[in-house]
């Protein structure tokens, strides 16, 4: 089951304080992110965020729970919370500075991608 485009709204519309806030749709679920930084996931509706010590220490007892089969644990984040929109917003940007900066993937040039 893959999630609904009404959910990653509501959610981007609660963390919109958190900083410069987007999803990208990611094999039929959503990656949200924040000043450029996956900070989170919405896989069959539901809310996960990466764990990071400091997001431990603000949100002190969470279940952590796998978004999807093989994945790291998230903190599961249920939907009750998703109307404290402090709170949320506080939780994206703790971990968003905790998160490293993305590395840019080299792109391939043309003259290689001919020989391959």
């Amino acid at each position: 089951m893959s999630s609904k485009q009404s959910t990653v709204d509501f959610i981007l519309e609660q963390i919109s304080e958190a900083g410069s806030v987007s999803a990208r749709k990611m094999f039929g679920e959503y990656g949200i992110f924040c000043d450029g930084k996956m900070a989170a996931l919405v896989c069959d509706d539901e809310l996960f965020v990466k764990i990071t010590p400091e997001g431990k220490a603000f949100i002190d007892d969470c279940p952590e729970k796998s978004p999807y089969p093989g994945a790291k644990p998230c903190f599961f984040i249920s939907g009750e919370k998703w109307e404290e929109s402090e709170w949320l917003t506080s939780l994206i940007r703790i971990t968003t500075l905790q998160l490293p900066i993305p590395k840019k993937k080299p792109r391939k040039s043309k003259k290689l991608e001919a020989i391959i």
